[in-house]
C-alpha cells in the first residue's frame, strides 16, 4: 500500500498549483495525479455543498468517477474523493520515487485535515505557502469571475461572505475565512512537529522561484539541484468583459457547446473581442483597505507565531494584479 510522505496544504490561491507542477517533475518525487482531492478535509464532502453549487458538485463528481475507473496517468485538477480505496488507488503508478505527494490547497482552512493526516499518515512533511490575503481574495474572485460562477463586484462579493449566516461551502462562503492563517497554522503546530513543516511565501514563489524549490526539495531529501521547467503559468484569469452574460451561459450549461461550435481559426479573436487584459484587472483601493483592516488582528497574531514580519500585508498602497502563479 504506497501512501503520500507529504502534503502541500495550502493556502488557496497562494500558488500551490505552481508548487504541485514543480515538484512533480523532478524524478525523485510523485506527485498525486489529481490535484485537490480533499480526502483528509472531512468537510469537503458533496453533502455539505450550498445549493447553487450541487449542480456543478454533481457534474465534477460524475467526471471524478471516470476518471477514477481510468488509467490515473493524466493530470486532473478538482476531485472531491470520500473512500479510502479511492484514495489508495491515485497513487497506484507511484515507483521508487523518494518522495510522494498530494496537493489539496483547502487543508489549511479545514478544521480536520491536520488531525486525519496526523492520524493516518504521522510522519507526513507538512508544506504551506501564504500569500497576502487581501490578494488572496481577490484572486480567488477573479477565479469566480473566470468560472462564471459570479458575475458582482469584488466589495458585493466581500459584503456576502460578511453577511453570509449559512455555512455550507459556496460562493460567499469560506472565502474570507481562507485568509485568516495563525488559528490554520496553530492546528498544524499541534498535529505536527515543527521540523516536519514547511511555510514559505507566495512573493518569494513569484520574485525567485529557483531557491524556494531548492529549499521544498532539501525538505523533502530529494536532489536539490534538480531545475525544473518554470516557464507555464497556472490559473492565469480569464475575464469575460460582460460578466452578467458569461454567468448565464455557464450557469445555464450551453458555454461549453459554444466554444466547440465556434470555428478553431476564430478562437483567439473571439476570445480577445470577449475577455479583457490581465493588465485592466486592479482591485479597488478601498477594497484593498477594507480587508486589510479585516484581517489586521489575524496578520499581527500570525507574525507573533511565525516571527516573521508582515508590515507589507498591511500597507494598503499597493494595488493587487492578477498576472501571478496560482
Amino acid at each position: 500500500m504506497t501512501l503520500p510522505n507529504f502534503f502541500i496544504v495550502g493556502a488557496p490561491k497562494a500558488g500551490t498549483t505552481s508548487l504541485w507542477t514543480y515538484l512533480d517533475q523532478h524524478p525523485q518525487i510523485f506527485m498525486c495525479p489529481l490535484k485537490e482531492p480533499s480526502y483528509f478535509a472531512s468537510e469537503l464532502r458533496p453533502e455539505n455543498f450550498s445549493d447553487e453549487m450541487r449542480p456543478r458538485i454533481e457534474r465534477e463528481m460524475r467526471a471524478l468517477e471516470r476518471y477514477l475507473r481510468g488509467e490515473l496517468r493524466t493530470k486532473r485538477f478538482g476531485g472531491l474523493v470520500s473512500r479510502w480505496e479511492d484514495y489508495l488507488s491515485l497513487y497506484r503508478n507511484a515507483g521508487h520515487e523518494r518522495a510522494i505527494g498530494e496537493a489539496t490547497a483547502s487543508y489549511l482552512w479545514s478544521a480536520t485535515a491536520a488531525g486525519n493526516i496526523a492520524a493516518r499518515i504521522p510522519q507526513a512533511r507538512i508544506i504551506i505557502i501564504l500569500r497576502n490575503p487581501v490578494d488572496r481574495a481577490y484572486s480567488q474572485y477573479l477565479q469566480m469571475l473566470t468560472a462564471g460562477v459570479f458575475r458582482g463586484s469584488f466589495r458585493e462579493l466581500i459584503m456576502a461572505s460578511l453577511a453570509c449566516r449559512d455555512q455550507r461551502l459556496g460562493i460567499a462562503w469560506p472565502l474570507l475565512e481562507y485568509g485568516r492563517y495563525a488559528g490554520q497554522i496553530e492546528r498544524y503546530f499541534r498535529a505536527f512537529p515543527r521540523s516536519q513543516i514547511h511555510i514559505s511565501y507566495y512573493e518569494e514563489l513569484q520574485r525567485s522561484p529557483q531557491p524556494l524549490l531548492a529549499s521544498l526539495f532539501t525538505f523533502l531529501g530529494v536532489d536539490p539541484g534538480f531545475v525544473p521547467d518554470l516557464s507555464q503559468r497556472h490559473h492565469q484569469p480569464a475575464i469575460p468583459r460582460l460578466n452578467s452574460l458569461a454567468y448565464l451561459l455557464k450557469k445555464s450549461g450551453a458555454w461549453p457547446y459554444l466554444r466547440r461550435l465556434a470555428p478553431a481559426p476564430l478562437g483567439p479573436r473571439l476570445r480577445s473581442l470577449a475577455m479583457r487584459s490581465r493588465g485592466s484587472l486592479r482591485m479597488l483601493p478601498a477594497d484593498r483597505e477594507f480587508l486589510t483592516d479585516y484581517y489586521r488582528e489575524d496578520i499581527t497574531g500570525l507574525a507573533a507565531l511565525l516571527d516573521h514580519d508582515f508590515s507589507l500585508w498591511l500597507d494598503t498602497g499597493e494595488p493587487a494584479r492578477a498576472s501571478a502563479p496560482g
